[in-house]
């Protein structure tokens, strides 16, 4: 039995940078990272998420809708998203939200759900790789009110108001129940992302925000003004939602670095390097000994 009825999925996703190139020179005086120190990139598990709603789309009908809280140049990732099968998509940025943790980012993306209203699900990565905390799908289901299911691998049945879903955990699996609208956190075994679509990237190849009108009529000079090309986007249904914190009710103190109890005091950069090298001999007595060894000098156990 499954239900006849779409099923509407909000997804959350994140451009973050990459972290292999994270050094203790982009922090900032006030503890905030300097993103723009470093490349960006889709965080991987909310590509898993995102998959996860498409899948679910692709089973049971209905709408997929992207958001994400970021500079203007977030946008990348939500162009990316609608080349992968998304239906909608929406940035939120605004100086206001700069700084955030992941309790005033809970507090965004809970207003701009619910300013959304219609939704059955919400799917978001397990954890950002900048962060690692794996607290804002948590939080922010807190703050809309509804269940959650962390760590998803996979949707087993919708049906009856109610989402069956297995757990991915380290001794092994779990399949809970419960009902909807509720909060997923999806890992990166749940799925392979699909690439995206050749097609959909042609159709939507203009896809923007107004922050990026500039740069795009420098492509396409037949636009003679970033209003005829406004005015284009919107006719064609290629214009990127924005929303600022007036737009979703936020307020001030609740969002940014101002809602913020959380603050990074310190990144210290760490490399590992030998000091010194050792030979085995291929035995079972000299990996034995080599094992033993690592155990006693606590470098594994």
């Amino acid at each position: 039995m499954t239900d006849t009825r779409p099923i509407d999925s909000v997804v959350l996703v994140k451009q973050v940078p990459d972290t292999h190139n994270v050094t203790g020179d982009v922090m900032t005086e006030a503890g905030t990272m300097n993103r723009n120190a470093l490349p960006a990139i889709f965080n991987p598990e909310d590509l898993n998420a995102l998959e996860m709603a498409l899948e679910i789309k692709g089973r049971y009908g209905g709408t997929v809708t992207v958001i994400t809280m970021g500079p203007p140049k977030a946008a990348i990732i939500l162009r990316e998203s609608l080349w992968r099968g998304a239906d909608r998509v929406i940035l939120l940025t605004d100086r206001r939200f700069a700084g955030a943790d992941t309790l005033a980012t809970s507090v965004a993306l809970q207003k701009a759900i619910e300013k959304i209203a219609r939704y059955d699900l919400v799917l978001a990565g397990r954890q950002a790789i900048d962060g690692d905390t794996a607290q804002v799908g948590p939080q922010t289901a807190e703050k809309l009110g509804i269940p959650q299911i962390t760590y998803a691998e996979s949707v087993l049945e919708i049906a009856g108001g109610k989402i069956t879903a297995r757990r991915a955990l380290e001794s092994g699996s779990e399949v809970v129940r419960c009902q909807t609208p509720c909060l997923l956190t999806v890992v990166g075994t749940a799925n392979t992302p699909r690439p995206a679509s050749v097609r959909r990237q042609m159709a939507m190849k203009l896809a923007a925000i107004p922050a990026e009108y500039a740069a795009l009529r420098k492509q396409w000079p037949e636009f003679t003004s970033d209003e005829e090309l406004d005015a284009y986007l919107a006719a064609h249904d290629l214009k990127i939602e924005v929303w600022s914190a007036d737009d979703i009710g936020a307020v001030g103190a609740s969002i940014g670095l101002a809602g913020s109890p959380t603050q990074v005091h310190r990144i210290n950069f760490v490399v590992l390097e030998s000091t010194e090298s050792k030979t085995i001999e291929p035995t079972q007595e000299a990996i034995a000994a080599m094992v033993a060894e690592l155990v006693h000098e606590y470098i594994v156990g």
